[in-house]
């Protein structure tokens, strides 16, 4: 990747336009959830995804220096991890949170209703009966897909966020910042890119829990800095802009496998987990960050005492 230039303006334009248009259509969101459309909704969550990249554009930013050419050669173990090390990390975290809280281990399919409407909880449940699918092995073709061909689908839509986060803002902090700054401050972004979701419906966490909204959003930041964190270390190291989209889009898939078997009415214990999003479920992610972040700070060190 070119060495980037930090430039005020372009950073400036890029966060309005990527706040405007998202902060838009997260309201947007919240109406037609309000109305019973939450089925509506769910597709623009998607699109979402899409409008980093919008930002990016409108910015005046030139996609070419991003890194869009795969590179396989050298990067290999950076592909499985980031395929791989999600699911890991996610089933020690929620591993983690069922040992606290093992009564929330709930295996008889009524979490299905907290990972969408009532009603596309409905139809999937007549599906599973029609078919002789028992839950169980429902979640088990679950996990099968989130280890094979989920993180490459998702990953598409991951590039979207991906080439702003990543391909654009935080080499813009890291160039004004230095590293350290720019992944706090870039992930801070990041979470607060979410911020109205969690209020008007309750995005990760419900809104079942003390300090309702505020709390939410402010944990998720910290989720946002660790992922962030993760991902900006793979997009350094492959020079590839797929490897952290990869990585994002595996999350994605495996974060909602925990879900599939948590009681539907766990209230405040959704800040902790059992998805990775929680402090308790998500502190691998965060372990991990954590020592990429001290390892990045040791190298600057010994980067500065060299020169003296």
């Amino acid at each position: 990747m070119k060495e980037t230039t930090f430039n005020k303006k372009q950073l400036i334009k890029y966060l309005i336009w990527t706040f405007g248009i998202a902060y838009l259509m997260q309201a947007a969101i919240g109406v037609l959830a309000w109305n019973g459309l939450a089925l509506a909704a769910q597709p623009m969550m998607a699109v979402m995804m899409f409008v980093p990249l919008l930002g990016v554009l409108l910015s005046g930013f030139k996609l070419r220096n991003i890194g869009w050419k795969p590179r396989f050669k050298g990067n290999v173990r950076y592909i499985l991890f980031a395929w791989f090390a999600p699911l890991i990390l996610t089933a020690i975290g929620a591993g983690l949170y069922f040992l606290v809280f093992p009564s929330h281990f709930d295996i008889s399919g009524k979490a299905l209703a907290s990972l969408g409407t009532e009603e596309a909880a409905a139809q999937l449940e007549a599906q599973l009966e029609a078919q002789g699918i028992s839950y169980p092995l429902y979640c088990l073709i679950t996990v099968i897909a989130s280890v094979t061909y989920a993180p490459a689908v998702n990953m598409l839509l991951a590039a979207g966020e991906e080439a702003g986060w990543r391909g654009f803002l935080y080499p813009q902090l890291k160039a004004r910042f230095g590293k350290r700054a720019a992944w706090l401050i870039g992930g801070a972004i990041w979470g607060m890119w979410h911020w109205p979701v969690i209020w008007l419906i309750g995005y990760e966490y419900g809104s079942d829990y003390f300090g309702f909204p505020v709390v939410g959003m402010l944990e998720f930041c910290i989720i946002t800095v660790a992922l962030g964190i993760i991902s900006d270390w793979l997009y350094e190291k492959s020079g590839c802009i797929w490897l952290p989209a990869l990585f994002h889009g595996s999350v994605n898939a495996a974060a909602t496998l925990p879900m599939l078997v948590t009681v539907t009415d766990a209230g405040s214990a959704r800040l902790l987990g059992s998805a990775p999003v929680g402090l308790l479920a998500g502190l691998p992610f965060i372990l991990l960050a954590a020592v990429l972040l001290v390892k990045a700070e040791k190298k600057a060190e010994n980067l500065q005492n060299n020169f003296r």
